[in-house]
């Protein structure tokens, strides 16, 4: 059974592309805004790694970030940010728990690469 992947961006074009890259090896849920992946997990789905955009309009990536950090039920899943915005950096990454931070523009060759090596982490760290 292939593993999910919740791809979480405001830009159509991005998601596409990471549809298109990561579709042929992982079962796809795509998202255009925070809220709209909330009301998916919040059905009871459970994604094996979530893909996500920082900058969104109205309901941004931090509250997402904050909502699966304080969630027992998704705190376990891997989460790697896809921004064109920098890092945070000291305190505020602190205050901010995730598994990879890409910047845009990526190269999907990597993008595939942490897609992988965050997955095989975090069967690991469930067996």
């Amino acid at each position: 059974m292939k593993k999910t992947v919740l791809i979480i961006d405001d830009s159509a074009p991005i998601r596409y592309l990471l549809e298109a890259i990561l579709g042929k090896k992982y079962k796809i849920v795509s998202a255009m805004d925070v809220p709209t992946a909330m009301l998916w997990l919040a059905n009871g789905n459970k994604p094996d790694l979530i893909i996500s955009d920082i900058q969104m309009p109205g309901v941004d990536g931090w509250e997402l970030i904050k909502y699966l950090n304080g969630n027992a039920l998704y705190n376990d899943v891997p989460l790697i940010v896809l921004s064109g915005t920098e890092a945070p950096v000291g305190s505020a990454k602190e205050a901010y728990k995730y598994s990879e931070f890409i910047r845009k523009p990526f190269d999907p060759a990597g993008l595939m690469i942490s897609v992988e090596r965050n997955l095989e982490v975090a069967v690991a760290l469930s067996a």
